[in-house]
């Protein structure tokens, strides 16, 4: 207590009080000032926003009580509440304080082109996300390196899935989906043909399977069982919002992530280095795709590039892909009508007279109508990333249609803010879409209707080679289900192979049901949007492929 009215005293010396206060109790004095200094910077904080006038150059600040902390309960509760809410009271372009970091967040499909269409001198991918992904991923590779870099290492991985490849890859990830079904969970014929499974979970450990069985490779599907598994669950917990605001907090967490990345990125060095002995029999995956590629100035990937390369194809796919899953899932555990329309359409396209299913090819899933819709209705109401941010480079004047109406002057998004974009909201916007909170996949089989149309501006807008070959832009579209412009994921047409494989395998072989009073709600509290508590009971049909 004397060392804090010591502190006390020698603040009281800066700033004048009441003659009143030195007669106090010292446990008065000190309450009196724990309560009464964070109330007069609240106080002035207050006054500040609603007294004094703001310069109409910029956007409209969220009202925020505490200084620094600003919006961060507000938006990190539920973003999309905090988004819609926010676009009522200021409209589509509007600031709000994070942690502070003063994010100007631009909605709807101009919005969005605003941000992810936006130049390389005036937004910035790297600057705002390197401090959470290098430490991951590893130096010299995705956000750790100049844009330019980036697209020509975008160029090497889409140039490893090619059509051929991407042919390859149904049965397998069919075989991974047989083993992990029957043996991992236990449902077949000969053990209890149903059993209740946490979906998040079987999801992330099944998607993990198929990417490592045919991205990532042999040797690093063998060693899943292993050492390898602790690694990625180490290194995985170093991919949260916590990472992301606080990238250097010295948490043991933090000392794991470290030492796991270094042992992953040495793990595949030593299997590039086996391989160039000819000491291991391979298949041609990414790995052997990356070996032998060169930047434009003819300097070679390195042998740790492409160990980081893979280390980023494995962390990122892993998390989308589990949560987009998993949301089908939920989705069609809740529908058993649509669950079991999507069994009918298999048993039509590709079942055999004796009650069995053909095995379904590359080729096959673009025959599959309404599985397409399943998962493009997914991916619009459950965006598995709610917030895309870029750091501000240079001032960026804001085009008319985003300003207020009522302002006279166009906005200004100053140097140093982070722009936001949230293509999600465009995506649940019940003015662009009609029952926009229903789950509705037969909107997508209208080729008339508004879901049409967006794929169309997705997918056949402006075409833009950023580096990697020739792309559609898509960043006004109200659908962007992966992304946009220059960081449009090259992974698009594996997502889609990988779970469109593994949903049709389980509804041939599995009866669904939600074991869970009401539909799982979502966690934004994580870097992916994931289902709470979605449990599920898997039950084995009568006829076993």
């Amino acid at each position: 207590m004397s060392e804090i009215l010591t502190q006390l005293d020698l603040l009281q010396q800066q700033i004048p009080v009441p003659q009143w206060y030195s007669v106090l109790p010292a446990p008065i004095r000190v309450v009196l000032w724990v309560i009464g200094l964070p109330t007069l910077i609240i106080g002035l904080n207050v006054f500040r926003q609603v007294a004094l006038p703001r310069n109409k150059n910029l956007p409209p600040v969220v009202f925020h009580y505490i200084p620094w902390f600003g919006s961060a309960a507000y938006y990190g509760e539920d973003p999309y509440k905090f988004f819609f809410e926010c676009r009522e009271k200021y409209g589509d372009l509007f600031t709000f304080i994070l942690m502070g970091r003063r994010v100007t967040v631009a909605l709807g499909p101009k919005g969005n082109n605003l941000s992810l269409g936006g130049k390389t001198s005036q937004v910035s991918a790297e600057d705002a996300y390197t401090h959470l992904t290098t430490p991951v991923f590893g130096k010299g590779v995705v956000y750790d390196c100049p844009n330019e870099m980036l697209m020509q290492q975008k160029k090497f991985i889409k140039s490893g899935l090619t059509t051929e490849a991407l042919q390859s890859y149904p049965p397998l990830i069919r075989d991974e989906c047989q083993e992990y079904f029957a043996n991992t969970l236990g449902i077949n014929p000969s053990r209890p043909s149903s059993k209740k499974v946490d979906l998040l979970h079987a999801m992330a450990e099944l998607i993990i399977l198929t990417a490592s069985r045919t991205l990532q490779g042999k040797e690093v599907r063998e060693s899943l069982n292993g050492s390898f598994a602790k690694l990625f669950e180490d290194l995985d917990g170093g991919f949260t919002p916590l990472n992301f605001m606080f990238p250097n907090l010295p948490l043991p967490s933090y000392k794991r992530r470290d030492v796991a990345q270094k042992a992953m990125s040495d793990f595949y060095m030593k299997i590039i280095e086996n391989r160039r002995k000819g000491e291991t029999d391979h298949e041609h995956d990414m790995i052997a795709s990356l070996q032998g590629c060169k930047y434009r100035n003819g300097v070679p990937l390195t042998d740790r590039d492409i160990s980081h390369i893979m280390i980023a194809l494995l962390m990122a796919g892993q998390h989308t892909s589990s949560a987009t899953s998993s949301w089908a899932l939920l989705h069609l555990a809740d529908s058993p009508e649509l669950y079991e329309s999507l069994y009918q359409e298999q048993r039509t396209k590709f079942g055999n007279p004796d009650g069995t299913f053909r095995d379904l090819t590359y080729e096959d899933i673009k025959e599959c109508k309404l599985l397409d819709a399943t998962i493009r209705e997914t991916l619009r109401m459950h965006a598995p990333i709610h917030s895309i941010y870029r750091k501000v480079m240079s001032d960026i004047p804001v085009p008319p249609s985003l300003s207020a109406p009522s302002e006279q002057a166009s906005y200004v998004i100053p140097k140093g803010h982070y722009i936001m974009a949230a293509p999600g909201v465009s995506q649940m916007d019940p003015l662009i879409w009609q029952d926009s909170k229903v789950f509705t996949p037969t909107r997508w089989l209208d080729e008339a209707g508004v879901a049409a149309a967006a794929v169309e501006q997705y997918s056949k807008s402006e075409q833009v080679d950023y580096g990697f070959g020739a792309v559609s832009k898509g960043t006004e579209s109200p659908y962007q289900p992966f992304g946009a412009g220059r960081h449009r994921c090259v992974g698009e047409q594996f997502a889609y192979t990988q779970l469109s494989t593994i949903i049709t395998y389980i509804v041939r072989n599995y009866t669904m049901k939600l074991e869970v009073p009401e539909f799982p709600k979502t966690n934004y509290r994580t870097m992916i949007v994931q289902p709470m508590n979605p449990l599920v009971s898997f039950t084995l049909r009568k006829q076993e492929v």
